[in-house]
């Protein structure tokens, strides 16, 4: 009887561990158990097995990859390594889009590319029940293109947090109750692109890209999917038992907080809420806080 019990239990266990699984996500070990190709199937190209890609950019084409499952809530992760030299006109993208067009939500890394000796700028935007234009720049502390680094996506019923290595860049907090839109009914895929975006992306549009560098290469690896694939289990996106929804993760720690007064005191080059030629009356959101 005492045998039976314990293997009664193990196969409980078992069981439980099965149901997680096909209810949260992890890390791939390899580009294509969780990714497929968007667009020009030529210019992305797998390194070491598909534990790592390569993305080409070149006056025939740029290219992009999106995740095969879409996820409400959870944290997304790559490590990239963003192009060298004079990358000027160029747009490196990672972000999660809802796929929806009037009402669509997206949350938006693009890395604009620059001039040789330039800092490398990194742009956040947030679209919410299909509003846009909240967008911030900061220039990265460190070479970006000279290394991998770690750049992740953090959303949960509490707020959306934007991190480079670890450290916070912008967060945006769920203020449904005063009205502010917040996106947490359509579940979003992860996507990335490569591609030329010269008419803005450089100093607005002024430093075009110069072709005789081309082509160029974006590196990726590391890819890390945390949350709730949908279809799947009706509970997941709703339990509290998810780490990204622990009182840890629900706003940032003294740490987080003082990591991120630091980014958008020395590093913040353009931030919405204080543009009063778009925005004479601050945007409620930006009164919010952290």
């Amino acid at each position: 009887m005492a045998k039976f019990f314990h293997l009664s239990h193990v196969l409980a266990i078992l069981l439980c561990i099965l149901a997680y699984s096909l209810c949260v996500s992890s890390s791939p070990a390899t580009f294509l158990q969780d990714f497929r190709v968007t667009w020009s199937d030529t210019h992305i190209r797998q390194i070491d097995g598909g534990r790592a890609i390569q993305l080409v950019l070149d006056q025939n084409s740029g290219c992009g990859f999106v995740s095969k499952s879409q996820y409400l809530f959870g944290r997304v992760s790559m490590r990239i390594k963003l192009i060298p030299g004079d990358s000027a006109g160029t747009v490196t993208a990672f972000y999660m889009n809802s796929d929806t067009d009037s009402v669509r939500d997206e949350l938006d890394f693009e890395f604009l590319g620059n001039r040789s000796g330039q800092p490398y700028t990194v742009q956040t935007n947030i679209y919410a029940h299909g509003k846009g234009d909240k967008e911030q720049r900061v220039n990265l502390w460190f070479d970006p293109a000279a290394d991998f680094h770690l750049y992740s996506i953090l959303w949960n019923h509490h707020h959306i947090v934007f991190y480079v290595d670890e450290v916070p860049i912008r967060v945006y907090k769920n203020n449904e109750a005063k009205g502010i839109p917040y996106p947490k009914l359509q579940p979003m895929g992860v996507y990335s692109t490569l591609w030329e975006a010269d008419d803005w992306a450089t100093r607005g549009g002024l430093e075009k890209i110069d072709w005789s560098k081309a082509p160029f290469y974006a590196y990726y690896k590391d890819f890390d999917i945390e949350g709730c694939p949908v279809p799947g289990p009706a509970t997941c996106t709703a339990s509290p038992t998810n780490w990204w929804e622990g009182s840890a993760y629900q706003a940032l720690n003294a740490v987080e907080a003082r990591r991120y007064r630091w980014v958008r005191i020395n590093h913040m080059i353009y931030d919405y809420c204080t543009d009063k030629s778009r925005n004479p009356v601050t945007p409620p959101e930006c009164l919010a806080g952290i």
